[in-house]
């Protein structure tokens, strides 16, 4: 078998492959939180010199063959509601399994009440812990596919699935993902939400946006039960299956659910970690729909790089609705006055309309 510099193994079947293959040495091999116990005759066999072991529970005779041969080990970390080695994004099925008990009996759930826990106490292992897991969730969301340019969607996660705003939010992101664009949210409810259900609709007409919306307003808020919320949300994705873009929302937020229209969720602990990824991802543009105090850090989150960067660096951002931007939450005169006579100022945009701020995308 031809030398490997680089080999990530996210599964057992996987790595049986490499070695029907014809392995003999496992250089540059990174191998996460693959179950190893019943292989160790076969990594006896195997050069473990410059190989990684991320969670992968091995017998101790295999465990000291990989140490004492140049291979590291990252042992995995009992009582957690997760993996912090997982080789793979979340979706909906995974973050909510065993909805129908209630939400608290979810993943999502289990693992926001686990990060509390952590916070409270400052535990240095918890702690490693979660970092060890957005690290992972990092390195997975790299390896999504980038051939189409992404557009970030930020906007209030308190605006009703019945809110005519949300409709709208509806409509941009199934425009995006018609031109061809990823549309890409902070995954949590409101116009995050309604952003990825547009981005899964995009192969359907406006009967079946009509239809979806009529399913959803049964339940238009997450508040009060998430559970109920999170239902409606699923049996309307299997009513109308499609790629709902990528999301990245937060534990840190544990008050706001993440959306079930992702087709892949990119869940962190650390918020200031998140919004860094989803701001740097988005270069295609950001859209900011109506929101408050965290839509406003996002604006200015993004509007750091483009004040001290150069024309071929900047990201144009697109704030909808003049009304609430310059007078509810009157950024843009703050916009304007930092833009006045820099790159910038080309790439900022206050409109009105989704169908004027989609024209400035595409454009």
């Amino acid at each position: 078998m031809p030398s490997i510099a680089h080999l990530d193994i996210e599964s057992l079947r996987h790595f049986d492959e490499v070695i029907a293959a014809g392995a003999s040495s496992m250089a540059g091999w990174r191998v996460q939180s693959v179950d190893l116990t019943g292989r160790t005759a076969v990594l006896l066999k195997l050069s473990p010199m410059g190989s990684l072991f991320l969670g992968c529970p091995m017998e101790e005779t295999a465990a000291d063959w990989v140490r004492d041969g140049g291979g590291l080990i990252f042992p995995t970390i009992p009582e957690l509601p997760f993996d912090p080695y997982r080789g793979s994004l979340y979706d909906a099925d995974e973050l909510y399994a065993g909805l129908s008990s209630g939400y608290e009996a979810t993943p999502d759930a289990q693992i926001y009440a686990w990060s509390r826990q952590y916070d409270e106490r400052g535990d240095t292992s918890r702690t490693l812990a979660a970092a060890l897991h957005d690290h992972s969730i990092a390195d997975s969301l790299h390896e999504l596919p980038d051939g189409r340019p992404w557009i970030g969607v930020m906007g209030g996660h308190g605006i009703a699935r019945t809110d005519p705003t949300y409709r709208s939010a509806v409509l941009l992101g199934r425009t995006l993902a018609r031109a061809g664009l990823t549309v890409a949210t902070g995954g949590g409810p409101g116009a995050m939400e309604a952003a990825n259900l547009g981005s899964s609709l995009s192969a359907y007409d406006d009967a079946a946006v009509s239809s979806a919306l009529d399913m959803l307003a049964g339940t238009p808020s997450f508040r009060p039960s998430i559970a109920d919320w999170a239902m409606t949300g699923l049996a309307v994705r299997k009513a109308f299956p499609g790629d709902g873009g990528v999301s990245i929302p937060t534990w840190f937020y544990g008050h706001e659910p993440p959306n079930v229209f992702a087709s892949s969720i990119a869940k962190y602990f650390s918020n200031a970690l998140r919004e860094d990824v989803l701001l740097s991802r988005a270069r295609g543009g950001i859209i900011y729909l109506p929101g408050a105090a965290g839509t406003v850090q996002e604006i200015f989150q993004a509007v750091t790089p483009n004040y001290y960067g150069d024309a071929v660096m900047q990201t144009p951002m697109i704030l909808v609705d003049v009304e609430h931007w310059s007078r509810t939450v009157p950024v843009w005169d703050v916009l304007g006055r930092l833009a006045a006579g820099r790159p910038m100022e080309s790439s900022i945009h206050l409109v009105d309309s989704i169908e004027e701020a989609v024209d400035l995308i595409c454009s």
